[in-house]
């Protein structure tokens, strides 16, 4: 099978690139690229075959095919020596069936991809063994210029990029925003040796940095304007269609920030829908937190303009970003799909996390603006009660204990606390105990 993937212009622009070329824009419009895949070697193998192919790959011990990612290799870097792929069998993550919190909301086929359950606790890791593995095998070639990776970051892409990069053994920078990730979140970088710069801004504020920086091409931008990201993360898609059997969900539903998951996941199904894998697509949904919501506003005025604006503090800080790098893709997503932007305020947030958590979940911030977009849509009679529908949960929530923490403590921002359930204090007694878990029982019945 004689494929190689190859960049080009996502605006259509004349010109192919090497993958392995320092090159993140087009050099005619300035637009994106994308990783491009020729279909016709690909369809060399018929729907069947490449079904049974992956079936038999996911999760064996097979270097590198056990990994998520990498049981596509075919479809993702083609080329890439088996040597150089820098996996920690990423990917693969569990489907969960969301039964309780489906039947208090009522819809009876609600399933959660938990991509937190990953090497560095979020979907991130998918992208960027793609892009390490790719920058291990460039700085192998002659006249590499490459030295070292860096990232802007809210949190999740630096735990993601450190870590990888020290399995690589190659040197990572990350900027984040200063005190605007957590304790969880920042410790990650460091521990993996990271180069951890905070700045006194925001996230946009370090992308512009990082932007400058890497215009020196001895640093490789890690960011998601690096369509090499995309390509790894596009594998979630493909994914839960191939862990429901080959079949097609009705619904899928993203936080989005920067808008690469959401443009990604589509990737990932059109190039089934392509292969006559699947012979449909399902709805995209793209949430959005309120007070970070640009894409929420272009979509509301029909995607006429691109809307960019100061991001507010919010709970769902990984998608605090007002000037999302990948408008135009995440655009196509969402008109190819019929898709819909929904967007959840601190305390729909709170509670949405809240109340999934009580069925047994462990919801980060971010998956829980999906939830909240979830629940508006069921409400509003647009997802009906079969529909099968799933949200993509982006992260693991023991990285946000504190968001945890204050609302529980009903000390949580522009949030009522509908479900805390603080500890409750006693004396040694006995009895006393005895009489407080029998009232509190009794209660929980009603």
């Amino acid at each position: 099978m004689n494929n190689q993937a190859t960049f080009r212009c996502f605006r259509g622009c004349p010109g192919t690139y090497s993958i392995y070329d320092v090159i993140y824009t087009c050099p005619t419009c300035g637009g994106l690229l994308e990783v491009h895949h020729d279909l016709q070697p690909l369809r060399q193998r018929s729907a069947e075959q490449w079904q049974t192919l992956l079936d038999q790959r996911a999760g064996s011990t097979q270097w590198p095919y056990g990994s998520g990612v990498w049981a596509m290799k075919e479809w993702i870097i083609p080329d890439l020596a088996d040597d150089n792929v820098v996996s920690m069998f990423e990917g693969n993550s569990n489907l969960f069936w969301a039964e309780r919190l489906g039947q208090q909301i009522g819809l009876s086929d609600l399933w959660i991809k938990l991509c937190g359950n990953s090497h560095t606790g979020s979907f991130k890791d998918l992208g960027m063994t793609v892009l390490v593995s790719v920058v291990k095998q460039m700085m192998t070639m002659p006249d590499n210029p490459v030295k070292a990776v860096a990232c802007a970051s809210t949190g999740d892409t630096s735990a993601a990029l450190a870590a990888y990069a020290a399995a690589a053994g190659i040197p990572a920078i990350v900027f984040l925003p200063q005190n605007k990730v957590s304790a969880a979140q920042l410790i990650q970088p460091i521990a993996n040796g990271a180069h951890v710069l905070a700045l006194d801004t925001d996230f946009d504020g370090c992308m512009r940095i990082v932007k400058e920086l890497t215009k020196d091409n001895s640093i490789y931008l890690a960011n998601s304007m690096n369509s090499l990201r995309i390509e790894g993360q596009k594998t979630v898609g493909i994914e839960i269609v191939r862990q429901f059997d080959w079949q097609v969900p009705d619904w899928i539903i993203l936080p989005v920030g920067n808008l690469g998951n959401i443009s990604a996941t589509y990737k990932g199904l059109k190039l089934l829908y392509e292969l006559d894998i699947i012979d449909k697509m399902p709805r995209l949904v793209a949430a959005q937190a309120a007070k970070a919501n640009p894409f929420y506003q272009s979509y509301l005025n029909g995607f006429e303009s691109k809307v960019s604006l100061a991001a507010q503090d919010t709970q769902a800080s990984a998608i605090r970003i007002g000037d999302p790098v990948s408008y135009e893709k995440a655009v196509q997503a969402i008109q190819a799909t019929n898709g819909i932007v929904e967007q959840a305020s601190e305390h729909e947030l709170a509670n949405a996390a809240a109340l999934a958590d009580r069925t047994g979940m462990y919801t980060c911030p971010h998956t829980a603006v999906a939830l909240a977009a979830l629940f508006k849509l069921k409400e509003k009679g647009i997802i009906q009660k079969d529909d099968r529908t799933v949200v993509i949960s982006t992260a693991h929530g023991l990285k946000f204990t504190q968001f945890k923490v204050k609302y529980h403590e009903g000390t949580l921002p522009e949030a009522e606390s509908q479900f805390a359930n603080p500890p409750v204090n006693l004396p040694a007694d006995v009895e006393l105990v005895k009489d407080t878990i029998a009232r509190r029982l009794e209660a929980s019945e009603k």
